[in-house]
């Protein structure tokens, strides 16, 4: 086999492949011994008849288109070996010499990996995020916890929001009841805005044994058009009014449902989690932020054909997480009303961000000389051994040598941005037009 290489415009490039006759026609044998079993020759047994005789009756090409795919599919490999080239899309084949007796020639299109020139990517200046977190925080998630852990119980006394008040109801309108408009032992939570707006509002301060008439207009986009927009009274008896019985914020309290013995440490360690939250988000924006600039100061020639390998990507991606579901891609694209053409047109710049940033920070591993090494993967595998209680080398002894060249590019990435947010310059939230420096000093 040879493969010649023309570089195109645009970091694409047109590799010529050139292939010998006899393993042509080996692929042409295997194809015939394929499709032996469905081809119907007067005289013979289904799967009996000669290849000779098959191509002398339906043509020598039968097999060759065929053919030409067996081979393709399994020479395609050694050529992008052969070439020597980063290619980064799917190839686009073209056979330009198909016949017996002669060199099987096609061509291959591809996108190459472009260069990149960056600009300035150390001392990037990102915006401070303040990542402390204040009383009121972390009383709110004390709370939310506890709220989780409550009971609900019928209490004596006027409802208020946040309670859940059990109603029967009907609607009417210009005095009329309508359809739909009636429910009996209805659990409403008040404040939840589950009904019509205004409706709960009129049930906040009523109590048990109470009939109360609610006023309401519907909206004006209501799915029942006789309704929409039409103003409506509701007579309603509230039955019962359930609150919220939050467990009391006590040493017991904490000692029985957490690890911790103590209110304050309780609260010392809810801390701690704010602000590792706070940190880890601060963390990926301030590196959002550095990439960002670091992609708009450098300069790369993407070619289309790697966006379009790179959109097919995250659309297998997309569709292995709806299969998760029991989704699948085509009925995600029938409820959503879209076709797979817009859907690309709406991953697209996703996509290209995806590929500049990757692009960036590996030209920043290469700059700074940044690689992952055997001992990088070593202890990420010694890591995922953990995670998964097993033993290191039943791991290791499964991961292949492709894996492991791929675990490297993925570490030394990841240097990269070690690196570049090790050289970031924090400067403070950018402050309104309108705001005035403290004590005359500039801002």
């Amino acid at each position: 086999m040879s493969v010649s290489v023309e570089k195109l415009d645009h970091n694409m490039a047109k590799l010529t492949v050139e292939i010998p006759a006899e393993k042509f026609e080996e692929s042409i044998n295997r194809v015939y011994n394929r499709q032996k079993n469905r081809i119907s020759i007067p005289g013979f047994r289904k799967g009996k008849a000669p290849r000779q005789l098959v191509e002398k009756m339906y043509g020598a090409e039968i097999f060759y288109q065929d053919a030409a795919d067996d081979l393709v599919s399994r020479e395609y490999p050694n050529v992008y070996k052969e070439s020597e080239l980063d290619i980064v899309s799917q190839p686009t084949i073209d056979v330009t010499q198909m016949e017996k007796g002669k060199p099987f020639i096609f061509t291959a299109e591809v996108a190459v990996k472009p260069e990149v020139t960056l600009g300035k990517y150390k001392g990037v200046t990102v915006t401070k995020i303040d990542t402390s977190v204040s009383d009121e925080e972390v009383e709110k998630d004390i709370k939310s916890t506890l709220e989780k852990n409550s009971r609900t119980e019928t209490v004596d006394r006027p409802a208020e929001n946040g309670d859940t008040t059990v109603i029967d109801f009907e609607g009417f309108k210009d005095g009329v009841a309508f359809e739909g408009g009636k429910g009996e032992d209805y659990s409403l939570v008040l404040g939840s805005h589950s009904f019509i707006e205004g409706f709960e509002d009129q049930l906040v301060g009523k109590s048990a044994g109470d009939d109360v008439e609610v006023n309401v207009t519907f909206p004006e986009n209501y799915q029942e058009k006789s309704l929409a927009g039409q103003p409506a009274t509701f007579n309603v008896k509230v039955k019962e009014v359930k609150a919220k019985i939050l467990p009391e914020l006590d040493d017991e309290y904490v000692s029985d449902t957490t690890e911790y013995s103590t209110v304050d440490e309780y609260k010392t360690s809810v801390r701690e989690k704010l602000e590792k939250v706070k940190e880890d988000q601060a963390k990926r924006t301030k590196e959002d932020e550095a990439i960002e600039k670091i992609i708009k100061d450098a300069t790369m020639d993407i070619p289309d054909a790697m966006v379009d390998t790179q959109i097919n990507e995250m659309i297998n991606e997309y569709a292995r997480s709806l299969a998760q579901s029991g989704l699948s891609f085509q009925q995600y694209l029938q409820y959503t009303g879209e076709d797979l053409d817009k859907f690309k047109e709406h991953v697209k710049p996703d996509a290209v961000e995806r590929i500049k940033s990757s692009l960036v920070l590996e030209a920043v591993a290469k700059a700074e000389n940044l690689e992952g090494t055997d001992e990088d993967v070593d202890a990420k595998i010694k890591e995922a051994a953990e995670q998964n209680k097993m033993k290191f080398e039943d791991l290791a002894k499964n991961v292949s040598d492709d894996e492991r060249k791929t675990m490297k590019e993925q570490i030394a990435i990841e240097k990269a941005v070690d690196f570049i947010m090790d050289n970031v310059k924090e400067r403070a939230k950018a402050k309104k037009a309108d705001d005035k420096p403290e004590n005359g000093a500039e801002v």
